[in-house]
């Protein structure tokens, strides 16, 4: 469990420097969180219980009960996220962290939240996803006047609907996003609710893309597709924890999409089904079994399975470059070009340089090449056996038969029982392949051009 003490720092200093004195003794204490691991689930102790989520590489915000209502505190600010050991990057977000904390509360909740803006520029933040008056949904300009920097709003709605949601700024937007403001919501059923299923274990994140030149770190907020960095909860591989369950239980696995683009995220291993949408659960009959689901852009996604086979299961987004860092756009592709006689002149003139890419691109995730300040190494993080060869959107589901329930340290590699690794045959060598005779017709192909060339056609 977070305990408030703990996460206690500096806040009443932040929020006094926004706040009258007596103002401030009606507000609950803002608490920040710095450190980027995984935070235990925060149990209620307070207002209507609940099972609580895992915020992978985040936490949830603790809040206070005045006369009925759940109390919350956001502080937008900047921020300073490490990303992954060694690469820290300068974001804005809420509460000392991007993404911001997650916001749990129960159907029926009524829900206040402050909002102190600790930006250099007004601020808005909307509520996605909820049903709510029109001048509680935070679009700057339309349904409220902005937060002008050093100023604390108010919000106030009742949690009507179950599910999984986000928040994020209407204010200066394409901005603010960039920076990595935004943060998870999620309203847990008031009671046994026919299409929520109790589970085991719940966990959350946001998928972000940044772009943030190799040695610097600040992004780039004009950047609209050529991102570098795709991350989840604005980590990157092999920064982002793993998923730590037991044998058998059901696991619910909740992803929301804030980037420019959409992502199929896929489990190994498993089948699951999409249980929940932004919209709120999908009616049973609509489900089916799947291995892959395509998160799309301002979308919410709720998966749920059976943790039945144990091991260590890849969990990422199937677009191979969004398992990468530090991705360069313009790189020529050098797969079978010999170019060893110029790296021996090149090395004449720049001692250490290295021929890289002729053999495809596995050789970045073993050498050890010196890199820029402040850089995340593309392909990079170790497993048993090796190199693992990913970064970005990547994670692993460990599933153990000894896990005990509630407990979500890392059990270590797995261990594989003997005669199930795939290894190298030693037996009898192999019989050459026979190639198949070409069909005829097919060595040369023929191709009828429109008359008068390519003029007017498009």
């Amino acid at each position: 469990m977070i305990s408030r003490r703990s996460l206690f720092s500096a806040g009443a200093a932040v929020a006094a420097a926004s706040v009258s004195r007596v103002a401030m003794a009606a507000l609950p204490e803002p608490v920040l969180q710095t450190s980027a691991a995984t935070a235990p689930p925060l149990q209620p102790a307070t207002g209507r219980p609940y099972r609580p989520v895992v915020t992978l590489n985040g936490w949830s915000l603790p809040w206070r009960m005045n006369n009925g209502v759940k109390e919350f505190h956001l502080v937008a600010e900047p921020v300073v996220r490490e990303m992954s050991p060694g690469f820290n990057a300068n974001l804005w977000g809420y509460n000392g962290q991007s993404p911001g904390p997650t916001i749990e509360v129960v159907e029926g909740d009524r829900v206040r939240i402050f909002v102190t803006n600790r930006l250099p520029e007004h601020h808005a933040v909307h509520w996605h996803g909820q049903r709510l008056p029109n001048g509680m949904d935070g679009v700057s300009g339309l349904t409220q006047p902005s937060i002008p920097p050093g100023k604390t709003f108010v919000y106030e709605f009742e949690a009507r609907r179950p599910g999984t949601f986000m928040y994020h700024p209407h204010a200066d937007e394409m901005v603010q996003m960039a920076m990595g403001m935004y943060g998870m919501w999620i309203t847990h059923p008031k009671a046994k609710h026919p299409l929520i299923a109790d589970v085991d274990r719940d966990f959350c994140f946001l998928l972000n893309a940044f772009d943030i030149e190799p040695g610097s770190a600040t992004p780039k907020v004009m950047t609209m597709l050529d991102f570098n960095l795709w991350a989840w909860n604005s980590r990157v591989f092999p920064g982002i924890d793993t998923l730590n369950v037991r044998q058998g239980d059901r696991v619910r696995i909740r992803v929301g999409n804030l980037t420019m683009t959409n992502h199929p995220i896929h489990l190994h291993g498993h089948e699951f089904e999409v249980t929940g949408t932004d919209g709120g659960p999908v009616p049973k009959s609509a489900r089916w079994p799947e291995v892959t689901t395509d998160v799309a852009v301002g979308q919410m996604r709720q998966v749920e399975f059976i943790a039945s086979e144990e091991g260590d299961w890849a969990f990422h987004c199937h677009k191979s470059h969004h398992t990468m860092n530090a991705m360069g756009h313009n790189v020529p592709t050098m797969i079978g070009v010999d170019h060893s006689g110029l790296a021996r002149k090149i090395t004449k003139l720049i001692p250490g340089y290295m021929a890289m890419g002729e053999r495809g691109m596995a050789d970045m995730g073993e050498m050890e090449m010196p890199l820029p300040d402040n850089t995340a190494p593309m392909m990079t993080g170790q497993g048993p056996f090796g190199g693992v060869e990913m970064g970005g959107m990547f994670s692993i589901l460990k599933v153990r038969r000894d896990q005990k329930p509630g407990d979500y340290q890392d059990p270590g590699w797995f261990r594989h029982p003997a005669g199930t690794i795939a290894h190298e045959w030693t037996g009898a060598p192999l019989a050459e392949p026979t190639r198949a005779p070409a069909p005829a017709g097919d060595a040369t192909m023929n191709v009828r051009k429109p008359e008068g060339g390519h003029h007017g056609h498009h």
